[in-house]
């Protein structure tokens, strides 16, 4: 652990862009459109998550532009590129559709700690490339751009796809808080995971091994499953 530990900078509304998305400030009036477009008629999607499902694009609407003006979030929509297609520009918006969204919370810079939550991933997009690629980014952005030292993710106790995946991206189970909040009118138990900066760079070479186009043949299969390239980085 380094010495003389100085406050970072909190996470402002940034483009990210990978092989095969892009991240960018969420716009309302930008992305609302392919969002609802996206998940329209999944409502499954909300299940989780504090807010939705909405009854109209226009209601879906309102609460973007509440998120997009948030002062204790920033939210990037996640725009997948189409198979074969390179993500944008970091200076150009992309012409992709948004296809969902997530954001930077529970922003601490004083200790250098920061939250990934509040994400929606539409239906076509989740288990995708894309999706992968989009955590990755914004996990490189917080600890190689920002300089952040703990990196978290909390979801629902019962929420098993989302301790899956968070699982899968490399980060560490931590326990579970217990009757931590009240959610749509239940109780919610909080399990806690969290990845640190002296983690990051091997489960960031073990990423990058596992988006490397090298690792995909035909209909975009995985040549190796991501857990085998962080199985072979672990410390």
């Amino acid at each position: 652990m380094a010495l003389n530990w100085k406050p970072v900078q909190p996470p402002r509304p940034v483009t990210l862009c990978g092989r095969s998305v892009t991240l960018e400030p969420l716009d309302a009036d930008r992305h609302s459109g392919a969002i609802w477009n996206a998940v329209r008629g999944h409502d499954e999607v909300w299940t989780w998550l504090a807010d939705g499902p909405y009854a109209s694009e226009s209601a879906l609407h309102a609460a973007l532009a509440e998120k997009q003006a948030s002062q204790n979030a920033v939210f990037l929509a996640i725009l997948p590129a189409p198979n074969g297609q390179l993500a944008n520009r970091p200076d150009v918006p992309s012409p992709h559709p948004a296809a969902g969204y997530a954001s930077y919370m529970r922003i601490d810079p004083a200790h250098g700690v920061v939250e990934v939550g509040n994400i929606l991933l539409s239906p076509g997009l989740q288990r995708t490339t894309a999706a992968t690629e989009a955590m990755y980014l914004m996990a490189r952005h917080v600890f190689d751009d920002l300089g952040y030292r703990r990196y978290e993710w909390k979801c629902n106790a019962e929420n098993q796809p989302s301790r899956r995946a968070v699982l899968r991206l490399g980060f560490s189970f931590e326990g579970i808080f217990r009757q931590h909040m009240v959610i749509k009118d239940r109780n919610r138990d909080t399990a806690w995971f969290a990845m640190l900066d002296r983690e990051w760079p091997a489960l960031k070479q073990a990423i990058e091994n596992w988006l490397d186009p090298a690792n995909f043949v035909a209909d975009r299969k995985q040549r190796y499953k991501l857990a085998a390239y962080l199985q072979s980085k672990r410390l």
